[in-house]
């Protein structure tokens, strides 16, 4: 019944623990290599291992932990993360050290934990119900369930209408979303036929003609083909070209840095407009960036180009679909059909966690590596690493369920009233909309929900509709793990690649 929680834990600790760690890959100093020639000192990350939980006595003994002696003793089921780690200073590279990084809170019958593939005999013998459903973490003797949370699916383009001064504005929007990370990017139609994009860190809209100049469109024509070659549409795009004031590559860097930094230098409003065009707009697209490319690497330049021509071919699609909107082509997406949620599980939020509790640990290990060199110490890992501090970072949110990006009620006290109430908190499934607002159709029973969505399990007041519980019979899907093994799928079935991009 716990199978979902479970599923995606495991798949958390296979695959996303190391995936984290491969994002940070390198903790860069500000410490000058002493006595030779300043270069630079950084540290590279490996390979991310977890172990079995443990406890520590006080008499620094250690033994292996079960659950039930984590709940009769006030402990926390958790086990210690260890990570390779290679301090290296200019082309003097010390060898690897592994190091213990801190300790992860383990779900009740994962991979990870001690009872895993135990038979029921044994169970019994450690003091476990062998009925019991797992999928929950122990946390200073407290069990605590991690709820899933139902949100809007990202990087996907949906359409809307909005109101303004008893306008009707078309509206096409995506929540673009790269390493947790999340970015609401808006292309509207304003009452002129005026195309309008916003995006973070750019006050105000930017015009869509001249954001796609600075994207690498240098002529008309492939503003047009990226948008459309339906004559309805073409009309729309002519008032478009007529209103643009650039003409070229260069042209559009300059309008989107003059938007971004009015009266600095042209040089530093070119480099900011690149900066936020590559980082801010659509980043999502940015997973097309060769992982282990930088600056000084001969193709640097054009994998930027491509990537940036790929973002212009996706603002021409959300174009294309706010035309339609107009033209009445489309219809607006309906955001409570279940093919535009997608569900955030135990795995999915400890991955979150994770990823901001080492960001954490690498800040803390930069700042002990360049106190050492400030005190003329020799450099080492295994003392500028200070265990408590991801340690900390993971067990807090877990033990008040106050969650990073300001959710809260994400960790709740498993309620164990009977056996059918802790099936039913393993299978919850929360809303992120507001509970004082009526939201008439969110917390309808839609359609989509047959088969996945309990229809008659959820509270009364005001939480109803909000907070609802599997079906009986519902599997859920973990994603992919190998993007490029799909695209290569789909290139083989004859999808052309966009000119320029890389393939």
């Amino acid at each position: 019944m716990a199978r979902h929680q479970l599923d995606s834990f495991n798949n958390f600790l296979q695959y996303n623990l190391q995936k984290v760690v491969n994002e940070q890959r390198v903790i860069e100093t500000d410490i000058e290599n002493r006595g030779k020639s300043n270069e630079p000192v950084w540290v590279e990350l490996g390979t991310i291992e977890v172990k079995k939980p443990l406890v520590r006595e006080a008499d620094g003994s250690q033994s292996e932990l079960f659950p039930t002696e984590a709940r009769l003793r006030n402990l926390t089921y958790a086990a210690p993360m260890h990570l390779d780690m290679t301090l290296v200073q200019g082309d003097d590279r010390q060898e690897a050290v592994l190091t213990t990084i801190g300790h992860l809170p383990i779900m009740i019958g994962s991979s990870a934990c001690n009872m895993y593939g135990m038979p029921n005999s044994e169970r019994i013998l450690h003091g476990e119900d062998p009925l019991d459903p797992g999928g929950y973490f122990i946390v200073n003797g407290t069990e605590r369930v991690l709820m899933t949370l139902e949100d809007l699916a990202s990087n996907k383009i949906m359409t809307e209408f909005t109101e303004r001064y008893n306008e009707r504005i078309y509206v096409a929007k995506v929540f673009s979303q790269f390493r947790g990370y999340r970015a609401l990017v808006v292309v509207e139609r304003n009452k002129k036929n005026l195309l309008e994009v916003s995006f973070p860190s750019v006050a105000g809209h930017l015009k869509f003609v001249d954001l796609m100049r600075a994207l690498g469109m240098d002529s008309d024509h492939a503003v047009v083909e990226a948008v459309s070659t339906d004559e309805d549409i073409l009309t729309f795009m002519m008032q478009n070209l007529e209103e643009s004031s650039c003409d070229s590559i260069e042209s559009g860097i300059m309008y989107v840095g003059k938007k971004l930094a009015p009266n600095q230098t042209r040089d530093y409003q070119r480099k900011r407009a690149e900066f936020v065009l590559d980082n801010y707009l659509l980043p999502h697209l940015n997973y097309l960036m060769p992982a282990n490319l930088t600056e000084e690497d001969p193709g640097y330049q054009t994998a930027v180009e491509g990537v940036r021509l790929a973002k212009a071919h996706f603002l021409g699609r959300m174009a294309e679909s706010c035309f339609d909107l107009v033209l009445d082509k489309r219809r607006i997406d309906d955001k409570d059909h279940y093919s535009n949620k997608r569900l955030k599980l135990a795995g999915d939020l400890m991955e979150d966690l994770f990823r901001i509790s080492l960001n954490r640990l690498t800040r803390d290990i930069k700042y002990q590596l360049e106190r050492a060199s400030m005190r003329h110490r020799d450099l080492s890992i295994g003392t500028a690493v200070r265990a408590d501090v991801l340690t900390e970072r993971l067990l807090h949110p877990l033990a008040t369920g106050n969650w990073v990006g300001g959710r809260t009620g994400v960790s709740q006290l498993l309620d164990r009233i009977d056996h059918m109430a802790v099936l039913s908190h393993l299978r919850r499934v929360i809303s992120p909309l507001s509970r004082s607002q009526p939201h008439f159709e969110a917390r309808d029973l839609h359609p989509t929900q047959w088969g996945r969505i309990c229809p008659s399990e959820t509270p009364e007041g005001p939480n109803c509709g909000l907070v609802k519980n599997f079906a009986q019979m519902v599997e859920i899907s973990k994603g992919v793990q190998d993007e490029d093994e799909i695209v290569g799928v789909l290139y083989n079935l004859g999808v052309e690649a966009l000119k320029g991009e890389m393939r």
